[in-house]
């Protein structure tokens, strides 16, 4: 899940939760990228296979809800299914939502390396492009 120049992500400390910041020259890379933050920022999945790859819609009435969106798909794939992304990519649907396809691993075949996240917080969620059309959203989650 490494990410390429121009792109990326990073975590930081919240008080009692983690905040998750990424960026990238369009919408969908972004969103990419702060899924893949919040993976690494409790997991070392470079060993980990994928069984399956899952794919979801999402539909949201803005960009940072679509982030919302897409950290909770996440979370409820770690919580009701026991899995978890090794590989996220994010395509624009014509409706002005994603697809967000996840090739999803055992999380029994990833090293747990930090407490694993609970849900997104609706509190100070952004995604948007900056005047130069770059892309950064960032989102705190509930550990």
């Amino acid at each position: 899940m490494t990410a390429v120049a121009g792109q990326g992500h990073r975590t930081v400390p919240h008080t009692a939760d983690l905040r998750v910041e990424a960026w990238a020259s369009a919408r969908e890379q972004c969103l990419a990228e702060a899924v893949r933050g919040l993976v690494g920022s409790f997991a070392a999945v470079a060993g980990a296979r994928p069984h399956r790859i899952a794919e979801r819609h999402l539909t949201a009435g803005s960009d940072a809800d679509l982030l919302v969106a897409a950290i909770d798909e996440v979370i409820y794939w770690l919580d009701a299914e026991g899995e978890i992304p090794v590989c996220v990519a994010v395509r624009e649907a014509s409706d002005g939502g994603i697809d967000l396809v996840l090739s999803l691993a055992d999380v029994s075949a990833a090293e747990i390396i930090g407490a694993v996240p609970k849900a997104a917080s609706l509190h100070e969620v952004r995604c948007a492009p900056d005047l130069a059309g770059q892309w950064s959203c960032s989102v705190t989650v509930d550990v």
